[in-house]
């Protein structure tokens, strides 16, 4: 396959889940009752699956009719045989770099019924990946580049993000459109320790759609007053937690550090957005709207739809950028990719996992006019217009 014949290539972190089914009953048992040493638990099958923002959303944009490829890096061991095989049915694998003697990043994910899931982690390559292993040739052609969890990539945050940086820069002159994804860092953990507004100074000048959560985004931004709020509400999420004016203020701050559009993630408060002006919005890509007048100095927020049943919320946000960047890859408006960004969202809470959920672009175009939203009225005290033609809400 041509580089011209890509619509996206996703790229970032890429990993082998390994999920072994426990067959042993263990309502009633800790995990350190259950995995004692020198006892026996009998288990059933091992499930296989790629895992990653590459995986998980290249393979959602597969799923929802793009042509997809994928730029990331494994060793030269079983496991990355396995994680090329299993791309390699869900798009190109042309782009997946092998190094000679790396290990490949595998999860091996314990999840005993009724214990909360223990996650084993191997960074592997990707801690070691580099704009080097970009293969530039298959972006040339290609409309779109998404990278995303450069927070859980050593060398991407290691030196102030300069790799990261560089990596997104040299994309940029490739002509593509850029979007970039992070994941929530542990406080404790090397990445969660960096300067990240540093970071951003660095890398959003060359990022054309930022898209992390509310949480991540906050922490990133200001992790003393995070650490505080989470103190205070005993660790729980903070989603519910933030003010409209506080999203208006990050959105603000991150055009500030150079990026074109701002996305803040809200998982069932929706989708918040704020564009920078037509004139910034120039030097978008290949991928750039016919009009950008239509999506220049823009903010919404659109809420995200009511689910009556929930399996797991695994992936959703993945699926939610998938939704996005495949609708506006279509040429969608703003508010339609942001409507279809919630409708994947959706999709994805039926299943267990990242993708077996979600369903054809026509299946969710057809479905779409019938779900519900849910109700974000503390809004309207805040200023916001309410948009009845596309449900959503317009500063």
């Amino acid at each position: 396959m041509r580089a011209a014949e890509f619509d996206v290539i996703a790229g970032g972190l890429l990993c082998l889940d390994m999920i072994p089914r426990f067959a042993t009953e263990a309502q009633s048992l800790r995990m350190g009752e259950l995995l004692r040493p020198g006892t026996l638990v009998l288990m059933g099958g091992m499930v296989l699956s790629t895992g990653g923002a590459v995986s998980n959303v290249g393979i959602a944009m597969k799923i929802f009719g793009l042509r997809v490829g994928f730029a990331a890096k494994v060793g030269d061991d079983p496991l990355g045989r396995a994680i090329v095989s299993q791309l390699e049915q869900s798009g190109n694998a042309a782009g997946i770099k092998v190094a000679r003697g790396e290990a490949s990043s595998y999860t091996v994910v314990l999840a005993p019924p009724g214990i909360d899931r223990i996650f084993l982690h191997c960074p592997g390559t990707n801690d070691t990946f580099s704009w080097r292993d970009i293969d530039y040739r298959l972006l040339a052609g290609s409309r779109l580049f998404h990278f995303g969890y450069p927070t859980l990539m050593r060398s991407m945050y290691a030196g102030g993000g300069g790799e990261l940086a560089l990596l997104l820069q040299k994309a940029k002159r490739a002509g593509v459109t850029t979007s970039l994804d992070i994941s929530l860092p542990d406080p404790s953990s090397p990445a969660g320790r960096v300067d990240w507004r540093e970071i951003y100074g660095r890398v959003l000048p060359h990022t054309d759609i930022f898209l992390p959560s509310i949480e991540e985004a906050f922490y990133t931004l200001h992790p003393e007053e995070y650490l505080k709020r989470k103190q205070a509400c005993g660790g729980k999420e903070l989603i519910d937690n933030f003010t409209p004016e506080e999203y208006r203020g990050l959105g603000e701050e991150l055009l500030s550090l150079g990026c074109r559009m701002a996305a803040l993630k809200a998982g069932h408060n929706g989708w918040y957005i704020r564009t920078a002006g037509r004139e910034e919005l120039e030097g978008l890509g290949r991928a750039a709207p016919s009009s950008l007048e239509a999506w220049g100095d823009r903010e919404l927020w659109c809420p995200a739809f009511a689910s009556e049943k929930i399996a797991s919320t695994t992936g959703a946000g993945d699926s939610s950028i998938a939704g996005f960047l495949t609708a506006f890859l279509r040429g969608r408006c703003l508010e339609e990719c942001l409507k279809l960004a919630n409708c994947a969202g959706y999709l994805n809470l039926r299943a267990l996992d990242a993708l077996s959920g979600l369903a054809s672009w026509e299946e969710m175009e057809r479905i779409l006019p019938g779900l519900k939203v849910r109700e974000n009225a503390f809004l309207a005290a805040s200023g916001w217009r309410w948009r009845s033609d596309f449900k959503l809400w317009e500063k």
